[in-house]
């Protein structure tokens, strides 16, 4: 849908876009100057470690064990170039041919694919909007079989903003460890929570999982860095290392002139990130209020990330704009053809019967995209 919005505007049409998960701000002015810097550093101009950055993987987990009784090294960390490529090389290191990995879903859309191009099994655990978006332990057991390797859980979810509790997670860490399952976790919107509601780590919560956990993060989302492409994986040294030499074959070291920016954003303390969460928060706001006045439509507020993700149950069978549709997708293409707004439908996410609306784009466009949604439904 991001694609096709691109492509309509680049023909000449006004298109208002809530498919692209990524925030609409640039990146912090520190973060531009390292790399001006490092673009006119020689050192910077020849390969350095696929590892990554010495500076960079230390940064990484220093960051990593703030406040953690679980402290992390330098050879925990791999840079990769983004956290998508950090998915891909985790699962590729991790899995056997036939190795089963539960995923709930709703889910984020690369998932899956990277679990069978590795040779696993994504082994779908379906959860309820009713229950949050969030999944029980009694529920990853029903589906557990003698092939499962692993469990991949986020939180904050995308695309649900779904935020799981103490409790609640430290229930499912006690379980991974009882059936000695590996926990992959995406980590990515830690810093994008709201309200009362906290962002909380399988490896503070759950100590003894060190050994069986793979976390994954980047500067992509909370420094408004997507175009850099670095993110990293933080697992035990013997996973690190595997991920390493696969990644040396494969690409060979991640960009130093981003890897240079990424290290400034972490040693640029937390401002820039706070400001941007406050303008999330003020978005997220914005956009509920204007869910509730289109009939049809229902969301459960969002406690994490930037996504909203409503149910448009109400509106499928109906006629809109003299067209009938049946689904979540059919109706994604109307919006698109009619309001020229882009949204992702549901079923992306494995859950037909919701929109995902990405609410990181500047205020005026996420009004006038809503009110446009706004005439089309009324």
């Amino acid at each position: 849908m991001d694609r096709r919005a691109r492509e309509l505007t680049l023909a000449g049409e006004s298109i208002i876009s809530f498919a692209a998960g990524e925030p609409d701000l640039a990146s912090p002015p520190e973060v531009v100057e390292a790399a001006i810097a490092a673009c006119r550093d020689p050192r910077m101009h020849h390969y350095t470690s696929s590892l990554g950055l010495p500076e960079l993987r230390a940064a990484v987990a220093e960051s990593a064990s703030a406040g953690s009784t679980n402290q992390i090294t330098a050879a925990n960390v791999l840079i990769t170039s983004g956290t998508k490529q950090a998915v891909a090389h985790a699962f590729a290191t991790l899995l056997d041919p036939g190795d089963e990995v539960l995923i709930t879903s709703p889910y984020w859309v690369t998932f899956p694919e990277a679990i069978a191009l590795a040779g696993g099994v994504p082994v779908v655990v379906p959860t309820e909007e009713s229950r949050g978006f969030r999944v029980s332990v009694e529920e990853l057991e029903r589906y557990r079989t003698d092939r499962t390797k692993a469990l991949l859980f986020v939180s904050p979810s995308n695309p649900t903003g779904a935020v799981y509790g103490e409790t609640q997670m430290a229930e499912i860490g006690e379980w991974l460890l009882e059936r000695g399952l590996w926990a992959v976790t995406d980590e990515i919107y830690q810093n994008f929570t709201y309200g009362n509601v906290r962002f909380h780590s399988l490896a503070d919560l759950c100590p003894g999982l060190a050994d069986q956990l793979i976390r994954f993060n980047g500067v992509s989302k909370s420094y408004a860095m997507t175009g850099w492409r670095v993110g990293w994986i933080i697992a035990p040294e013997p996973l690190v290392a595997a991920a390493g030499n696969l990644q040396s074959h494969v690409c060979g070291n991640i960009s130093n002139v981003s890897q240079s920016a990424a290290l400034a954003a972490l040693r640029s303390g937390t401002g820039s990130v706070e400001r941007m969460r406050e303008i999330f928060s003020r978005r997220r706001q914005t956009i509920l209020a204007a869910l509730d006045r289109l009939p049809g439509v229902e969301c459960p507020p969002p406690d994490g990330a930037f996504y909203v993700f409503p149910s448009v149950s109400g509106l499928l069978g109906r006629e809109i704009a003299g067209r009938r549709v049946a689904s979540s997708e059919e109706l994604a293409g109307l919006l698109l053809d009619e309001a020229k707004v882009a949204v992702v439908p549901g079923e992306a996410f494995g859950t037909p019967g919701y929109l995902r609306f990405s609410y990181a784009l500047a205020d005026d466009q996420l009004e006038a995209g809503m009110s446009r949604i706004q005439r089309l439904l009324s």
